[in-house]
Formats: C-alpha cells, sequence, structure tokens
C-alpha cells in the first residue's frame, strides 16, 4: 500500500485548519486559545524533554542534539521554541496551506525549521527517526487515531519520547470546548472541534500502549476564567491534558 492509501489524514479536518492559516501568528485571532495555553504546554513538554533526556533546561541550547518532529505543526508555536532551545526541528502538517505560513515567519525570526507538507505515515514509509515527537491537539482530528499513533510509535527511536495532547471527552468538555469556545467566547469557528472525536486520558493510555509505547505521565492544561490563565494540574484532566511515553529501548 502506498503512504496515500494507509493515510490518517481526515479531509474536512484538513480543510478546516488550512482556512484558518493565515491567522496562526494573531495572538488574537482564530488561534488566541493556542497563544493562552502555549506557555504552559511549554512547560509542560520542555520538563518531560529535560527530564528524559537529563539535559538542563538552564543550558543555552539545552536540546542541542536531538531530532525533534513536531507532527500537525500548524504555524509553527511550538517549532520555533523547540528551535530555540537548540533540537533540530521538522515540522510536519497535512494542510498545505500553513507551511508556507510557518516558513515564512521562521526566516524572519532567524531559524532554521525544516517545514513539510506531509503526512506522519509518509514520515514513517520514509524511515524518518525522531529522538522526540510532539503530537500536540492533534488526535482528535484524525480519521484513525490508533494507525496514526502507531506511525507516531515507528518514527521514534528505540528510548524516543512522545508528548501527546487532546481534549477529554465529557460533559463539561462539551461546555467549554464546543459551547463555550466556538458559540459564546467566538475564539474558534463553530465546528473546528467535534466533540464525539474527544479522547478520555483512559482510552488515550490504552491506544497508547496498543500501538507500542509506555505512558509515563500524564497532565492537565486547565483555564482559570477569573485569572483569564492557564495552568498546570496532575489532578484536572476534565478538559484539556497531555500525556507522555516512551518507546522501549
Amino acid at each position: 500500500m502506498t503512504a496515500e492509501n494507509q493515510t490518517t489524514v481526515d479531509p474536512a479536518e484538513v480543510a478546516k485548519f488550512e482556512a484558518m492559516a493565515a491567522e496562526w501568528w494573531d495572538p488574537t485571532g482564530k488561534f488566541k486559545p493556542l497563544h493562552m495555553m502555549n506557555p504552559v504546554r511549554l512547560d509542560y513538554i520542555t520538563n518531560q524533554i529535560a527530564a528524559e533526556f537529563g539535559r538542563d533546561l538552564n543550558d543555552v541550547e539545552p536540546f542541542k542534539g536531538l531530532r525533534l518532529l513536531d507532527i500537525g505543526c500548524g504555524g509553527g508555536l511550538l517549532s520555533e521554541p523547540m528551535a530555540r532551545l537548540g533540537a533540530t526541528v521538522i515540522g510536519a502538517d497535512a494542510a498545505a496551506g500553513n507551511i508556507p505560513v510557518a516558513q515564512v515567519h521562521a526566516e524572519q525570526m532567524g531559524l532554521e525549521i525544516d517545514y513539510r507538507n506531509c503526512t506522519a505515515e509518509s514520515l514513517a514509509d520514509a524511515g524518518e527517526q525522531f529522538d522526540v515527537v510532539l503530537n500536540m491537539e492533534v488526535v482528535e482530528h484524525v480519521a484513525d487515531p490508533l494507525a496514526y499513533l502507531t506511525a507516531c510509535q515507528q518514527l521514534l527511536r528505540p528510548g524516543g519520547l512522545m508528548v501527546a495532547s487532546t481534549m477529554n471527552r465529557n460533559p463539561k468538555s462539551y461546555f467549554v470546548a464546543i459551547i463555550g469556545a466556538e458559540h459564546i467566547m467566538r475564539w474558534l469557528p463553530k465546528g473546528t472541534h467535534e466533540w464525539s472525536k474527544f479522547i478520555t486520558p483512559d482510552e488515550l493510555a490504552d491506544l497508547i500502549a496498543t500501538a507500542g509505547l509506555s505512558v509515563v505521565d500524564r497532565m492537565g492544561m486547565v483555564f482559570n476564567p477569573l485569572g483569564w490563565s492557564w495552568s498546570l494540574s496532575a489532578q484536572d484532566l476534565s478538559v484539556n491534558y497531555a500525556m507522555t511515553s516512551v518507546k522501549p529501548k
């Protein structure tokens, strides 16, 4: 089978994000929620990578020597800080319109990032290998989560690390992500998320284990509407959450 036949990409989901591509770096635009969450995501990601690979985040380039894939990279909100920390970064996205946006912004920032319009499956078929795979807010948009996570597992070197994030599926997440973010706050266009595609932490852990990885950490990312801020919580995984897993050596 070809990579095209094996792809887990959902064309309708790709079209949604391609339509918003030009707004990736507008902190008040359609990706405002990601801009607000990004410092918390980065805090979690960098600490997980540092712990797994024995790196000191106080160093100038603590991730130097690590090859990192940001799958579903969008405009590069995570790829750019990873490059600044010294990692060799490949940013991949199935939405072709995101790639030139990401490339132009990286050039403006003086960063070297290898952006590609491709899928996890095509990278795996090509034999690409990475120390780290960032898989943030993607799994709830693919057609076959297990096949997609299996491709991500294949992309990791033995001992490699994957950080994945998604949204829990429960009444609270429906109210916050669908009613709140899309209808009341209008942070995102209506229809950006499909609640039925949200994945509970236990479901994601089972999928990751079936794909051949070992879960080592899970963490909630919690929005406080009173303080208008995000924070990490090991107890509250009710809406947004992240999960770290490693590939056995």
